[in-house]
């Protein structure tokens, strides 16, 4: 869920751990054709669970909620299958309503990442490697000489 730059990451990342198939879903066009350049098998603005199980053509096992509002939270909770995990990266609301019922009866896990801590390592292993190209995300070059980060 969510198509900003954690959520591509987060979709670049998926890729690279050997998850065979990736579904985006978010509101806006620009983002969701950003995504689909960066390989997500599917894109998807649609909000309804069945859609996004259609796209997947098999259940969901992991879902990432990269945006962190009630109905992204809400939307990976319902189309995580059972026995699958939700895992909360986006922080977009410090409280949440969400439907916490429907999942545990499905034995679906909530898991939470804070920051990122401690991932560096593989990151730039992954990065170096090849595994994972980050040049399609890099959109401006800005140097650092005195001259060139100074204001107009």
């Amino acid at each position: 869920m969510g198509a900003g730059p954690i959520g591509l990451v987060t979709k670049l990342a998926a890729r690279a751990f050997g998850a065979p198939r990736i579904v985006i879903v978010d509101m806006d066009d620009h983002r969701l054709s950003v995504a689909k350049e960066l390989g997500a098998d599917e894109i998807d603005v649609a909000e309804e669970v069945s859609q996004i199980h259609k796209a997947m053509d098999a259940g969901v096992n992991v879902s990432f909620d990269c945006a962190g509002f009630n109905k992204t939270m809400s939307t990976a909770l319902s189309a995580t299958h059972v026995g699958g995990k939700v895992c909360l990266v986006g922080m977009g609301h410090s409280e949440m309503t969400v439907p916490l019922t429907p999942a545990a009866a499905r034995e679906v896990d909530v898991v939470g990442i804070f920051r990122y801590k401690n991932t560096w390592p593989l990151c730039l292993e992954f990065i170096s490697s090849g595994k994972i190209d980050m040049k399609p995300l890099i959109t401006h070059r800005f140097g650092f000489s005195q001259k060139e980060a100074a204001m107009p």
